[in-house]
C-alpha cells in the first residue's frame, strides 16, 4: 500500500511541476499590484481590499478562495470595472490587463475591454440573463456590438459556440428563454456568451455554487477543456477547497481583504503555512461517513411516507393536459433523534417530497404519517394543530425572515400564534438564540444586521420555537461557505443530541450528507433508487446513479483535514 501511495505522490508531484512550468512560461494576462479598495464615494473609509497583488498567466487557472466577506468578489468586480459607484472605489494600486491599467480606463474603453479582452461568469445566471429575450439573441447582442459579422455569420458562430459548451439541440435552445432551461444549461449559456469573442481573461465568480454535484463537475470540466482550446487565463472565485482541488493550477487565499498566502495547488493542499488556510481545508466535508450513532432499544418512528407521489398537470391553450410526475412511490421512515438525508441532482424530486411532507403542497397519492397520525388528507383547518410538530428550515434565511421585523419577533411569532403570551414568547426567543450560539440581546436586531451563517442560526431557532418532533431542512447549508457550513452542521447535530428532534435533511451534496446523516435515500427522476444506512450507501453503493453522484463530488481525491491525497483503499471505498 505504501508503494502505491508513493507512486501516487510521485505522479502528483510531476503533475504539479508540469503545471508550474506551464504557468511560468505563459505571458502575464492579469497583473494586480498593491490594490486598495475602500468604502465610500472617495474610498476613504474602511478598506475592503487592502494591498493585494496577484498574477494570472495565459492558460493558467488561479483560484482565489476565502470565506464570505474576504474580498474575493470585490477583487473580480474591480478587475471588470464594475465597482458600485459612490459605494466602493479603488484608491491605489493597479490592475493591468494585457499591460493596460483598467483603473485608468474610461467607461467607453471598459465596455470595449469587456467581452473582447475579459469576460465574467456570475454565480446565478438567472440574474445575469434577460428573462424576456431568447438566449440566442442575448449572445447575438455581444457579437453585434463588438464585431462586423452579418446576421448569418453571427448565428453560425453562436450555434458553434453552443455546441462547444456541449448544449443539446442547439437550434431549439437558441430560441429558448432562460426559464425554459435547466440551471446547468443556463450556466453553459453564460460560458458561451463569455467566450464567444475568445477573451484573454475569464473571471468565474462562484459559477458552480448553486449547481448539483454532477452538473458542477460537467461545468468545471467544460471550463478546463475550453481553457486548453483557447489558452484563456482564468481567475476562479470560490469558497470551496474541493472545487479548487479539481480546477486550480495556483491558489490565492484571502481573508478580510488581505492576501494570506499563495502558491501552487499542490503546495497549498499539502503544505499550508497559515492557520487560516489550514482551517479552510479542515472545514471541507469528507465523503467518509461519520461514525454510526448507537441505537439503544427501539426508537419510535416520528415520520413515515408510504408510496408518496406528486403529479403536476399543465393545461395547454388548446385544452390538452401534460402531466409531470415529480415524485413517485416514495416510502421513507424517520425515527426520533435520527437524521435521514434525501440526496440527488436538481430536478430529482427532493424538494417536492419535502414540501409534500410538510403540506406546503398537497401530494397526489400516498400517505404521510406524523407521530402516528395520517396528515396527507387533512384539510388546512384540520392540519393546523399538527403543523407545530413539524417545522422547516429553508435554503435562504434572508428570504424566509421578514426584513422589517426584529429576529425576536420572528422567532416568537409561532408560539404567539399558538396561544403563548407575548412576554413569554420573547423570553423563549432569547433562550433559543443562546441555544444556537447567538447572544440573547440579538432579539432586538434585524436580519440584515447578521451574516449569512448567523441568519441561518436564527432560522433554526425559529423552527425550534414550537418544540417540533421533526425538522425538515431543505438545502439549509448549500448557500454557506464551507467553514460556516461546518459550524451549522455541528450546531444541528448538538441540538439533535440535546432535544432528540428528528431531522429530514435535503441536499445535493453527498459530502454534507456523509457528515450529518444516519440514513440516506438517493432520488433520481422522482423515485428512490437506493436507501439505507449512510455508511452502507456512501461506501458501498449498489446503484450506478449513486456511484455517479459519489464520483462527481468535488475534491474526492483529497483528504483535506490531513493535507494529503486520499489513500487508494479509501478511494475504492467511496
Amino acid at each position: 500500500m505504501s508503494e502505491t501511495l508513493n507512486t501516487r505522490d510521485d505522479q502528483n508531484k510531476a503533475q504539479a511541476a508540469h503545471m508550474a512550468k506551464a504557468a511560468n512560461t505563459g505571458a502575464v494576462v492579469l497583473a494586480i499590484d498593491n490594490l486598495v479598495v475602500g468604502l465610500g464615494r472617495d474610498g476613504d473609509k474602511d478598506r475592503i481590499i487592502d494591498g493585494i497583488s496577484l498574477q494570472v498567466r495565459e492558460g493558467e487557472t488561479l483560484c482565489v478562495v476565502g470565506e464570505s466577506g474576504s474580498g474575493k468578489s470585490v477583487t473580480s468586480l474591480a478587475t471588470m470595472g464594475l465597482l458600485q459607484k459612490g459605494a466602493l472605489k479603488a484608491t491605489s494600486g493597479s490592475i493591468k490587463l494585457v499591460g493596460e491599467n483598467v483603473l485608468e480606463a474610461s467607461d467607453r474603453r471598459l465596455r470595449q475591454l469587456r467581452a473582447t479582452t475579459m469576460a465574467m461568469i456570475f454565480q446565478e445566471p438567472m440574474t445575469a440573463l434577460n428573462p424576456v429575450v431568447p438566449v440566442g439573441g442575448q449572445i447575438d447582442e455581444v457579437l453585434r456590438v463588438h464585431t462586423d459579422l452579418d446576421a448569418k455569420a453571427r448565428r453560425a458562430k453562436i450555434l458553434a459556440m453552443m455546441e462547444q459548451v456541449r448544449l443539446p439541440d442547439v437550434e431549439r435552445i437558441f430560441k429558448s428563454y432562460p426559464h425554459r432551461l435547466s440551471g446547468g444549461q443556463r450556466q453553459r449559456i453564460m460560458i458561451a456568451m463569455a467566450l464567444v469573442l475568445e477573451p484573454k481573461l475569464l473571471i468565474a465568480d462562484e459559477p458552480t455554487t448553486a449547481l448539483d454535484v454532477t452538473t458542477q463537475k460537467q461545468i468545471l470540466t467544460l471550463i478546463r477543456d475550453l481553457q486548453k482550446d483557447h489558452g484563456t487565463a482564468v481567475l476562479f472565485i470560490t469558497h470551496d477547497m474541493g472545487v479548487v482541488s479539481d480546477i486550480a493550477d495556483r491558489v490565492a487565499v484571502m481573508r478580510r481583504g488581505r492576501l494570506v498566502e499563495t502558491g501552487s495547488l499542490d503546495a497549498i493542499l499539502r503544505h499550508p503555512t497559515m492557520d487560516y488556510t489550514r482551517n479552510l481545508l479542515s472545514a471541507v466535508p469528507s465523503l467518509v461517513p461519520r461514525a454510526a450513532r448507537p441505537q439503544q432499544g427501539t426508537i419510535p418512528v416520528v415520520l413515515e411516507t408510504n408510496d408518496l407521489g406528486k403529479v403536476y398537470r399543465e393545461r395547454s391553450f388548446f385544452g390538452s393536459v401534460r402531466e409531470v410526475a415529480a415524485a413517485q412511490d416514495v416510502t421513507l421512515t424517520l425515527r426520533k433523534g435520527r437524521t435521514l438525508g434525501i440526496v440527488g441532482e436538481s430536478g430529482s424530486g427532493k424538494s417536492t417530497v419535502a414540501r409534500c411532507i410538510v403540506r406546503l403542497i398537497d401530494p397526489t397519492s400516498g400517505g404521510v404519517r406524523l407521530v402516528g397520525r395520517e396528515i396527507s388528507s387533512l384539510s388546512r383547518a384540520a392540519l393546523q394543530p399538527h403543523r407545530k410538530r413539524m417545522q422547516m428550515i429553508f435554503q435562504d434565511p434572508y428570504r424566509s425572515l421578514n426584513p422589517r421585523v426584529t429576529v425576536g419577533e420572528s422567532i416568537a411569532e409561532g408560539p404567539i400564534n399558538y396561544g403563548m403570551p407575548h412576554k413569554q414568547a420573547i423570553a423563549k426567543a432569547r433562550e433559543l438564540l443562546e441555544l444556537v450560539d447567538l447572544p440573547a440581546d440579538a432579539v432586538a436586531r434585524y436580519p440584515h444586521q447578521f451574516s449569512g451563517g448567523q441568519r441561518q442560526r436564527i432560522a433554526i431557532a425559529r423552527a425550534l420555537a414550537l418544540d417540533p418532533d421533526v425538522l425538515v431542512a431543505d438545502e439549509a447549508v448549500s448557500a454557506l461557505d464551507v467553514s460556516v457550513q461546518a459550524q451549522v452542521l455541528e450546531l444541528l447535530d448538538s441540538i439533535q443530541q440535546r432535544l432528540g428532534v428528528a431531522l429530514l435533511f435535503i441536499t445535493h451534496d453527498l459530502r454534507v450528507a456523509a457528515q450529518i446523516c444516519d440514513d440516506v435515500a438517493v432520488m433520481q427522476q422522482g423515485r428512490i433508487v437506493e436507501q439505507g444506512p449512510a455508511a452502507q450507501v456512501l461506501t458501498n453503493p449498489q446503484q450506478a446513479y449513486t456511484k455517479q453522484l459519489l464520483d462527481a463530488a468535488p475534491g474526492r481525491g483529497w483528504d483535506f483535514a490531513n493535507f494529503r491525497p486520499v489513500a487508494p483503499e479509501l478511494m475504492a471505498a467511496v
